[in-house]
């Protein structure tokens, strides 16, 4: 395993975050497949639903994809550390661009194949990026917003970025964080606020997300020792705006109202995070390298553990855990083949030699 030792851009948290975030994905895919509304967006379901999985899935599903947007633009500030802008993109088209294109024309209508059969369709095929919309995205921003990052990486002691230190590192500058977000949901007024994939809203969103995820990880230490002593406020706004949310009772919530409740999760996420969580291990190093792949395999052993399981005269509980211990299983024996044949690992994000770069040069691949 190769490591960089540099104390000061040791982000162990933010891997671990990282890898958190994409669990939570998982298991909420699993879990729509039990919520009467999910064939509808193209997910296979059980014949009885679990109606009390929504609200974990409810407290989860405006703060989780923004979350991994966050997370990648703090990976992109380590990513340059050490590459020129053409090295960058490059290096982001082999390990985001190469595996988006794969997974869209080969993973993708796997989980489309077995979706159209269950339901007794005709089997047709349209390309469509499918959940690998997020890579698309993601590439996106570091090529348009690549010429505004490297100008703040190279001049970090210039006027702009020292501003954006000092305000990122004081709570009110969050506010500005905050008021770009509110912005966002009253120009593109979602419907729902939790539609991200394909739509401008998620794209827009993600972009903001992207920028201020980058711009945490420029503003230094003083950014995170401030929203740790902030936690317990965020926390609070949080869960607050949660029960709030829950308690309507299904109607319309403002969207300014959404958009402040997932900041305010994804800050008590990285306060939490930053406190408990800058540790690194054997554990870590794996799940970091399997994160990814299992991220891009997901949707098609989901879809064939939905096809083994619902059939069964069980529980509804049991069944939800043995899709998702049937899903998990497939993703790491497959990510365990993978990692070990030289001419897949590009193809689901890992680099050819095998190497690992923990956190120390920060979060790789789907970062």
């Amino acid at each position: 395993m190769e490591t960089i030792k540099t104390n000061s851009t040791r982000r162990y948290d933010i891997d671990w975050l990282r890898v958190i975030a994409i669990a939570l994905l998982l298991v909420y895919h699993v879990a729509i497949g039990f919520q009467s509304w999910g064939r509808m967006i193209g997910f296979i379901t059980s014949n009885e639903s679990w109606d009390a999985l929504w609200y974990p899935m409810a407290l989860l599903n405006v703060w989780r994809i923004p979350l991994l947007f966050f997370v990648s633009g703090m990976g992109v500030y380590f990513a340059m550390r050490q590459r020129s802008w053409k090295d960058l993109i490059g290096e982001r088209a082999r390990r985001i661009l190469l595996p988006f294109v794969f997974g869209m024309f080969v993973i993708v209508p796997i989980h489309l194949v077995i979706w159209r059969a269950f339901y007794g369709m005709d089997q047709s095929y349209t390309w469509s990026p499918g959940h690998l919309w997020f890579l698309g995205n993601i590439f996106c921003y570091v090529v348009v917003l690549s010429p505004l990052l490297f100008y703040l990486k190279k001049n970090e002691s210039g006027k702009l970025a020292s501003w954006i230190k000092k305000t990122l590192s004081q709570p009110w500058g969050l506010l500005l964080a905050l008021a770009a977000f509110i912005a966002e949901v009253l120009l593109i007024n979602p419907i729902p606020f939790e539609m991200y994939a394909m739509t401008w809203h998620g794209f827009v969103l993600g972009l903001l997300a992207f920028f201020f995820g980058f711009c945490f990880v420029l503003s230094g230490e003083a950014f995170w020792e401030m929203i740790r002593k902030w936690r317990w406020v965020f926390l609070i706004i949080g869960f607050s705006l949660y029960v709030f949310r829950i308690a309507q009772l299904g109607s319309l919530i403002p969207g300014y109202l959404l958009a402040t409740e997932s900041l305010a999760w994804i800050f008590t996420v990285f306060a939490f995070g930053s406190k408990y969580l800058n540790r690194s291990g054997p554990a870590l190093s794996y799940l970091c390298e399997a994160a990814y792949p299992v991220y891009i395999l997901h949707m098609a052993f989901l879809y064939l553990a939905s096809v083994w399981v619902f059939p069964l005269a069980i529980p509804v509980q049991l069944q939800f855990v043995l899709v998702l211990l049937i899903t998990l299983a497939g993703c790491f024996g497959t990510f365990e083949v993978i990692r070990r044949v030289g001419f897949l690992r590009p193809l689901f994000g890992l680099k050819a030699s095998g190497l690992i770069v923990t956190s120390t040069v920060g979060p790789q691949a789907i970062a």
